[in-house]
């Protein structure tokens, strides 16, 4: 799916289809543009979309081989970025990550969307019915508001987080968890990684945006990234460095639940191979064959030997009891 949004001072449309010429030839270049490319996987189009920009072929290869996460250095084209965005949604254990590439020209912002991005059509909703003024503003404002949304979208993620690490916790310190309870927290822990490259990749923006040959940006919308976006990015690194912590605690005293109810189990087979070593013993005994065994001539010698093996184990096993060994 293509969808294209043109605005500027005396125009705001959007145009949805599936067609590239259709798409490109609706462009209009006087105009600023957001172009979102969501499940869109024709290598041939997307080539054909970067060469109409006037962009390094190259970035058809980083857009389809998924480059590495952040900001792209070499800016001489565009701003490029490889995104990975967290979301609450669980799958196999995994919280999902929605994953694509943003690309920011002089009048023009381009989103390769691998699978569509909620916020992002939230926000081509809210541009469309006017509630944000956008008109008087070029595409870095979009970027703005993209990355403010991805960081609004932590909030709701992170609140998730929470909510299930309470439940994990009474878990946990209850010791009503197993294996699988340790597994879910690691799983967790792992997943969240993708936030922490969230930020550094708006944090390596912010850096890039002091560079005299820098661009991109507008110094007014470069004002907001400051003033707005950074103290809330270091706000989300406290939360989510507090998360990994709790979630951490919570793996070590797992670990200890689990590695406390083995050595329980083991310290009670040793229990109850004591008790039984010496029937084992006398079972053994008797069943040396010597000729002079007096017992084996008395009629009571099997039940008096049998009744002996009976009080033992009975007698073992209350004083097991009493030591609050079993």
């Amino acid at each position: 799916m293509l969808n294209l949004f043109t605005f500027s001072q005396n125009k705001l449309e959007l145009f949805t289809t599936r067609d590239v010429d259709a798409v490109l030839t609706k462009i209009d270049n006087s105009c600023n543009i957001w172009l979102r490319c969501i499940n869109f996987r024709d290598r041939t189009g997307t080539a054909r979309i970067i060469k109409y920009f006037g962009l390094n072929p190259s970035r058809v290869d980083m857009i389809f081989n998924h480059s590495p996460i952040g900001i792209d250095e070499d800016m001489e084209d565009c701003l490029f970025n490889s995104y990975e965005i967290l979301t609450h949604k669980i799958k196999n254990r995994e919280f999902e990550v929605a994953r694509g590439s943003i690309v920011v020209g002089s009048n023009f912002i381009i989103t390769f969307e691998i699978t569509e991005v909620k916020i992002f059509s939230i926000l081509t909703n809210n541009l469309q019915k006017q509630n944000l003024d956008i008109q008087k503003w070029g595409v870095d404002y979009i970027l703005y508001f993209i990355f403010k949304d991805i960081l609004n979208n932590y909030h709701t993620v992170f609140d998730y987080i929470s909510r299930k690490l309470d439940d994990l916790e009474d878990e946990v310190l209850d010791k009503l968890g197993d294996d699988s309870t340790y597994q879910k927290i690691a799983t967790m822990r792992q997943s969240t990684r993708v936030g922490r490259r969230n930020f550094q990749s708006i944090k390596s923006l912010l850096v890039m945006m002091d560079y005299d040959d820098f661009q991109w940006i507008t110094p007014p919308v470069k004002a907001l990234f400051n003033q707005e976006l950074a103290h809330h990015i270091d706000n989300l690194w406290q939360e989510y460095l507090a998360l990994r912590a709790w979630m951490s605690e919570l793996m070590e005293i797992q670990r200890d639940n689990v590695a406390s109810e083995t050595s329980e189990r083991i310290n009670r087979l040793t229990i109850l191979s004591s008790i039984f070593l010496p029937i084992t013993f006398i079972s053994g005994f008797y069943g040396m064959n010597f000729k002079y065994m007096p017992e084996l001539d008395q009629p009571w010698a099997y039940p008096a030997i049998i009744s002996i093996m009976v009080l033992i184990v009975i007698s073992s096993i209350v004083y097991a009891k009493r030591q609050r060994w079993l």
